[in-house]
């Protein structure tokens, strides 16, 4: 049984395996960067899995093929799209096929995925590594394929949000939303406004030390997700959820007077001063920064849950300094009720009537918090998370298509989906790993496969086997009952 995560749209099983041995070679058919990168990529799992020199060539030919893996854009068929891919493995060749190079990436995991568990230990184990003979023919239901993590909460370093970023890129999750600031901790050198960092970055929920990223280290992070086809969105949270920058100069509050730090879990006290001409410089310096940092095309603000009186204006005058630098807007549900521009795009948490009263002919991201908030405990017995939203097990997280969440809107104006875990509780990287997995395979299955193809039964059997892969990933994660895990 061949177990992939998510299911791609066509598999028809051969007969036979492929081997890799030391003699393998991954020829690409051209040098252009990011084929170079997905081969260099691959080459370094195979390494790390079998001790063997793998090589990359850059010659293609019909008798090169023989005994290698080629991964390609020539000749693919336009219908794949950006992101679509073919993939054929037999017991003398293997070959993955794209349009585009993103396409090429997402071939590559799936063929990970054909290998042994065992090829994601680091660990050289000098076994025999078979490829099952196949052939998939795959692409994506929706565009944006996305996982947010929240290092305001609490502070994440750049090697454990660059491991979170590999488990995305395993699954085929294409949007990294970093949640950069809110009232327990501002997590982003702003050079025109240093203190938001050095004073407003020094603790995190429940107090201690926090931490923040120089902007060297964040357009790390950026360049790192860039290699693996994953677009960075960073989130700057206004005008709400931002004690963190009140504490940290006294002007943008209304009174003048800068608040403690906050180190508590509750939100909606906290707003900039939105009349003050030194608020504006703030919003316009700090947008401007991270916009010149940030190659994606999208600046999240944030926008919910904000006591402002005139949050409308608020709402429409961000959106025009997000606008003069190039990028487009993106906002929590509340920001609906502002007038937004066609470019903008509005992401769905929670209020099912406001946000269907208010995103007639747009573009939004569903993240419903019942369904794919990952601080919600998976039942009552779980240590860590919250349960305002509900508890979410694994067959809740898995069973629910975004183009019907919500009666009233059209597959047509849903980008996509994405899953949230927010750190109020959580602190280590066991913890990250724990609530994460195992529900971000089912929602990046959710993202990618089309619906008609996805079944709960069929999925639990393939997430059990996967169990194997995760274990061997060393992720703490969660053995629901739900699942038969081997």
């Amino acid at each position: 049984m061949i177990n992939l995560i998510p299911l791609p749209d066509s598999i028809m099983p051969g007969k036979g395996v492929f081997t890799i041995t030391p003699s393998t070679i991954i020829i690409i058919d051209s040098g252009i960067n990011a084929e170079l990168e997905s081969g260099q990529f691959l080459a370094s799992k195979l390494q790390d899995a079998t001790g063997y020199p793998v090589r990359i060539r850059t010659a293609l030919d019909e008798q090169s093929m023989q005994g290698n893996i080629v991964l390609t854009i020539r000749d693919a068929d336009h219908i794949l799209g950006e992101e679509g891919y073919e993939l054929t493995a037999a017991e003398n060749f293997v070959q993955v096929k794209a349009y585009r190079p993103a396409g090429l990436f997402w071939g590559i995991q799936t063929l990970r995925q054909l290998l042994p568990p065992a090829v994601e230990n680091q660990v050289v184990h000098r076994a025999r590594l078979e490829i099952p003979a196949v052939v998939i023919m795959d692409y994506p239901r929706f565009a944006w394929r996305g996982a947010l993590l929240d290092v305001a909460r609490h502070f994440f370093s750049v090697q454990e949000v660059k491991r979170f970023i590999d488990w995305m890129a395993l699954y085929k999750m294409n949007r990294f939303h970093i949640h950069l600031t809110d009232d327990q901790g501002w997590r982003i050198m702003i050079h025109s406004w240093p203190n938001l960092a050095l004073h407003g970055g020094r603790t995190q929920t429940g107090g201690g030390q926090g931490g923040y990223y120089t902007q060297a280290e964040y357009s790390e992070i950026v360049m790192y997700a860039q290699k693996r086809h994953i677009i960075v969105v960073p989130e700057i949270d206004m005008p709400g959820h931002t004690n963190a920058a009140l504490a940290s100069y006294a002007e943008l509050n209304y009174n003048g007077i800068a608040p403690l730090p906050y180190t508590g879990i509750e939100v909606g006290f906290s707003t900039l001063c939105i009349e003050k001409k030194s608020t504006k410089k703030f919003i316009e310096d700090v947008i401007r920064e991270i916009c010149s940092l940030t190659p994606g095309q999208y600046i999240h603000i944030g926008g919910d849950e904000a006591p402002a009186a005139d949050y409308i204006r608020f709402i429409d005058y961000v959106q025009s300094v997000v606008h003069a630098n190039d990028k487009h807007l993106i906002g929590w549900g509340e920001a609906a009720q502002a007038h937004l521009l066609s470019s903008s795009v509005i992401q769905y948490w929670n209020d099912r009537k406001a946000f269907v009263m208010n995103t007639q002919n747009k573009k939004f991201i569903m993240s419903p918090a019942s369904k794919v908030y990952m601080d919600m405990k998976y039942d009552s017995s779980t240590l860590l998370g919250q349960d305002w939203a509900g508890y979410i097990e694994i067959r809740d997280a898995y069973n629910w298509d975004p183009a019907s969440e919500i009666a009233g809107t059209s597959e047509n104006n849903i980008l996509g989906l994405e899953a949230a875990l927010w750190t109020e509780t959580i602190r280590t990287m066991p913890d990250i790993e724990y609530m994460t997995f195992p529900r971000l395979p089912g929602y990046a299955e959710i993202a990618w496969t089309q619906q008609s193809k996805r079944k709960w039964d069929d999925y639990r059997i393939r997430l059990a086997q996967h169990g194997t892969r995760l274990t061997e990933m060393g992720i703490n994660f969660y053995r629901s009952s739900q699942v038969p895990w081997k």
